[in-house]
């Protein structure tokens, strides 16, 4: 029978062999990085950003297509209580870009394998998020500041618009638009994900949670969604990062598992 001190699942061996033939086990060599690993995954990393891009299609797709439907304004107490700020709303797509795209670009070095997850995800975050602004039919948050919208312009026209970088960070064609709800906020889910992706580096952990911070405080500044899409935004985009990676994330998945070296298992 083990001694008390003993874990049940270990060998019954003394203290110092048992030290001595854990020491024999090499330690994992880290997953490689740079350019390396992006020269082994960049088929990967190409699949998963179409993949991404195609979801955002879609999503944008349903987002046109509720603009041409009649909708309510609901009453909202947070924006009731936080006043609007006008340059907050004409900068703060150009704030999500720049404290936004950095970060990515750092998890595509660090870890090319997590960065392919985390846009798969982001590719089902989009999908969910383009079913549940149909689904809800929200009108404006803030009727009288929102965008002239989409009466008298080409439907197909205003669909490629947004689709194009150029015209949503230079041209506002984002905020000209778009003008009811889209439940959930984008800009919370998008942070929010390569926040929980990221997390296992102190150096991306905290500049993807300023970053976030900022986004959040931004949407809310600038009266650009209800209070329940950012809270709507933190229960989906969880909700998937745990379906795709567990929770806590398991070995294997993005994060640290994707990255960290794990020490050699029990003997069962």
């Amino acid at each position: 029978m083990a001694p008390p001190h003993q874990a049940w699942y270990a060998d019954p061996v003394e203290p110092a062999a048992q030290q001595a033939a854990v020491s024999r086990v090499p330690s994992p060599a880290p997953p490689p990085r740079g350019w390396p690993a992006l020269r082994a995954t960049w088929r990967a990393i190409l699949g998963a950003l179409a993949l991404r891009g195609a979801a955002y299609a879609a999503m944008t797709a349903a987002a046109v297509w509720n603009e041409l439907r009649p909708a309510p304004t609901v009453p909202d107490l947070v924006l009731a209580a936080v006043p609007f700020v006008e340059w907050v709303a004409r900068a703060n797509y150009v704030v999500w870009l720049i404290t936004y795209l950095p970060v990515v670009a750092a998890l595509l070095w660090v870890s090319p394998r997590a960065f392919v997850r985390y846009n798969v995800t982001g590719a089902l975050v989009s999908l969910a998020r383009g079913a549940t602004l149909a689904m809800t039919g929200l009108g404006a948050p803030d009727p009288a500041r929102a965008g002239p919208g989409i009466a008298g312009h080409d439907a197909w026209e205003a669909f490629l618009q947004l689709l194009s970088p150029w015209q949503v960070f230079a041209h506002g064609s984002m905020r000209a638009y778009l003008t009811k709800d889209l439940f959930f906020s984008g800009h919370t889910a998008t942070t929010f994900l390569v926040l929980l992706y990221v997390w296992p580096w102190p150096r991306l952990r905290w500049p993807a949670l300023a970053g976030h911070l900022l986004a959040v405080a931004s949407v809310i500044l600038a009266h650009l969604h209800y209070a329940i899409d950012v809270a709507g935004a933190y229960a989906v985009t969880f909700a998937l990062f745990a379906l795709r990676e567990g929770w806590p994330p398991r070995a294997g998945g993005g994060g640290a598992a994707a990255t960290a070296p794990r020490a050699a298992p029990p003997r069962w």
